[in-house]
C-alpha cells in the first residue's frame, strides 16, 4: 500500500495518469486542507475512484498514546504511536496567544549527545514527510488551534534524515495545503557541515539554529560525538556559507550545563568563536535526565547570558515550558519503551 499523505500535488498528479487533473487537486485538498482521514470521507469523488483509492493507498494516522499538560503554562506534550507501532513526541506550546509545534524527524537518533534522552536507544528509523506533517495535522485536531510557528527540535536530527524532511518543508509550505512560511520555522541540527551547505543551496528562508553548547572541540566531543567527524572550524564555515546564501541570520543553541560548559572561560571562547557573525544565542538551562547527571544553576545561567551580553553579543536564554511534564525530547517515549 502507499503513503498517499507523503506525495506532492505533482507527484499525486503523476500517480494518477487516467484522472483529470482537477481530481487529484480535489484529493490534495482533501488530504491537506480539509484533514480527511478516509477515502470515504471524500464525498465528492466518484465511488470508483474512492474505491481504487481504498485498494491502493493508505492515509497515515496517529494514534495518542499518552498527553501531559503542564499545569504551569498550558504546555501539552503528546506521545504519538505511528503505523509501525514506533512512538514520537510533539509538544505543543503557547506563545504570547500564538501556537508553536515542536516535532519529532526521527524516530530515535544515532547523533549520541550526552545531555539528551533522544539518542539514547539510537536511531530506529527515519520519519517519512506524512508522519511530520501529520504531527501538525493531528494536534491541530486535537487543540482546535492553528499552528502558526513551528520548531523541528524533536526526536532525531532532521539533516540525517534530509530528503524527507526537505520534502515535508515543501509540502508544509504548499499554498495548496497549510501554506505555513518557512519564515516561521525553526530548524535545529548538531552540525551535519555537508547538509548545513545543501540546505543554504535551497535558499528556503527558514531559521537555521545550530546546537553548539561549547565553542572547544575537545571539550565539544565529549557532549557531541558529531564533533569527531566536523570539528568546530568546519561547522562555524558552513554556518558563515548558509547566512551568506540565505541572507538569514544564524541561532546557535546552547545548553547550559554546570560544570561543564558554564564557566567564565567556556562564554570567553565562545563570544572569540562568535564574534562578527550574523547571530544570535539562544541559552537554554539543560534539562535533567536521569541517565546522565548533567544539571543546570540558575545562577551560572544568568553569569553567563551576562557574559556575552557584555562582549554584544545577541542573546536571550530560553523561556522554560513544560519542565514539569518532561517536556525535552525523548523522556516521555523512553519512559513508555523502558
Amino acid at each position: 500500500m502507499k503513503d498517499i499523505l507523503s506525495y506532492t500535488l505533482p507527484e499525486l498528479i503523476a500517480e494518477l495518469p487516467t484522472e483529470k487533473l482537477y481530481r487529484a487537486k480535489q484529493i490534495y485538498s482533501w488530504l491537506h486542507v480539509k484533514r480527511a482521514l478516509t477515502f470515504d470521507e471524500m464525498s465528492d469523488l466518484p465511488a470508483a475512484l474512492r474505491e481504487k483509492l481504498r485498494e491502493d493507498y493508505i492515509i497515515c494516522k496517529l494514534k495518542t498514546v499518552k498527553t501531559l499538560i503542564s499545569e504551569r503554562d498550558g504546555t501539552i506534550k503528546y506521545l504519538f504511536e505511528l503505523p509501525d507501532g514506533e512512538c514520537i513526541e510533539t509538544v505543543f506550546m503557547e506563545y504570547r496567544h500564538a501556537y508553536s509545534l515542536c516535532i519529532s524527524s526521527q524516530v530515535g537518533c544515532r547523533m549520541g549527545c550526552k545531555f539528551c534522552a533522544s539518542g539514547l536507544d539510537g536511531l530506529v528509523r527515519n520519519l517519512t514527510p506524512s508522519e511530520m506533517l501529520s504531527q501538525v495535522y493531528e494536534v491541530e485536531r486535537l487543540t482546535g488551534k492553528t499552528i502558526g510557528s513551528l520548531v523541528m527540535m524533536g526526536i532525531g536530527e532532521p539533516l540525517d534524515n534530509f530528503d524527507n524532511t526537505v520534502k515535508f518543508l515543501s509540502m508544509l509550505s504548499d499554498k495548496n495545503g497549510k501554506n505555513l512560511s518557512l519564515r516561521h520555522l525553526s530548524l535545529s541540527t548538531c552540525g551535519l557541515v555537508p547538509k548545513i551547505k545543501e540546505l543554504a543551496a535551497l535558499r528556503l528562508g527558514l531559521t537555521l539554529s545550530v546546537s553548539l553548547h561549547q565553542a572547544d572541540n575537545a571539550k565539544r566531543e565529549e557532549i557531541m560525538p558529531v564533533t569527531k567527524a566536523y570539528n568546530i572550524d568546519e561547522l562555524i564555515g558552513a554556518c558563515r556559507v548558509y547566512i551568506a546564501e540565505t541572507g538569514r541570520r544564524i541561532s546557535f543553541e546552547y545548553a547550559v550545563i554546570a560544570g561543564v560548559n558554564d564557566s567564565k572561560d567556556d562564554a570567553d571562547r565562545l563570544i572569540k568563536l562568535l564574534r562578527g557573525i550574523n547571530c544570535h544565542v539562544n541559552l537554554i538551562p539543560v534539562n535533567n535526565v536521569a541517565e546522565s547527571n548533567f544539571h543546570n544553576k540558575r545562577e551560572n545561567v544568568k553569569n553567563f547570558e551576562g557574559y556575552l551580553n557584555a562582549a554584544k553579543i545577541p542573546v536571550t536564554t530560553r523561556r522554560t515550558l513544560g519542565s514539569d511534564i518532561n517536556a525535552a525530547c525523548g523522556q516521555l517515549r523512553r519512559s513508555i519503551k523502558n
